[in-house]
């Protein structure tokens, strides 16, 4: 049996109880387990956060109502849009590529034009 005492690996402070007991209380457990995977959780965190961004200036952009609109890239580029943020893409028959933030989307055109869509659930 060990006679050095066990430290909690959270805080530091002396372990009393069990001889398996790596924290001294469920805090510090939680704490250095949260610890652990904050560099993920914000890395994750801040990419949806971007995509929340995104699908909220493609939504102010459309009129409530309308299903498609033009704008340039610079209005969208103001507005703080990050292009590099996208949910998935979708091919039309003509091989065009639309870019969605959820159910809003945009298909870039030509000169620096985009159209802002906005897909429907399909039923």
């Amino acid at each position: 049996m060990e006679n050095d005492p066990k430290k909690c690996q959270s805080c530091g402070k002396l372990i009393r109880g069990r001889s398996d007991k790596k924290f001294c209380d469920d805090y510090c457990r939680n704490n250095y387990n949260n610890q652990l995977r904050a560099e993920d959780n914000n890395y994750v965190r801040n990419i949806n956060n971007a995509l929340r961004r995104n699908r909220r200036i493609l939504q102010e952009i459309l009129p409530a109502g309308d299903e498609l609109i033009k704008t340039s890239k610079e209005k969208l580029s103001q507005a703080g849009f990050r292009f590099k943020y996208f949910t998935h893409t979708y091919v039309n028959k003509k091989g065009s590529t639309y870019y969605f933030c959820y159910e809003y989307g945009y298909l870039p055109l030509e000169n620096d034009l985009y159209l802002i869509v906005h897909r429907k659930e399909e039923a």
